[in-house]
């Protein structure tokens, strides 16, 4: 008994680590609401990465992981939460699009891409990727 309680605490302290982990990089101002609203067009920029066997294998496979933690009815951190609830999938997409873009090149993710330029600039703005 004594152990099953230690695993518990121990979990839900991870669980506390990652809200704070996600508190410090969530994305601040405008950020996070510039990413809501592209969500239709990332979503099908990712499905297509996803099917693109330009991208490397490896990348592919954090695509189709990506898609499938996004499809669950459950996250790591509840939507009820404020800000934080959708923060988390919003740097998912983030650390899984940027090491997509690193790996494949930014002219493979603009020929995917299906919306305006300047949303395209966003995606590279809020991924770190954007030329400066």
């Amino acid at each position: 008994m004594d152990v099953l309680i230690g695993v518990l605490v121990g979990l839900l302290g991870l669980w506390l680590l990652l809200l704070l982990g996600l508190f410090l990089v969530r994305p601040r101002g405008k950020a996070l609401s510039q990413a809501v609203r592209l969500l239709p067009d990332v979503l099908r920029l990712v499905t297509r990465l996803a099917r693109d066997h330009r991208v490397p294998r490896s990348a592919r496979v954090r695509l189709w992981l990506l898609l499938a933690y996004l499809a669950l009815p459950f996250d790591l951190v509840p939507d009820f939460i404020p800000v934080l609830g959708y923060a988390d999938d919003a740097i998912a997409v983030s650390w899984v699009l940027r090491s997509v873009i690193r790996s494949a090149g930014p002219e493979v993710v603009a020929e995917h891409w299906p919306g305006t330029p300047e949303g395209l600039a966003v995606v590279h703005r809020l991924t770190r990727t954007d030329r400066q």
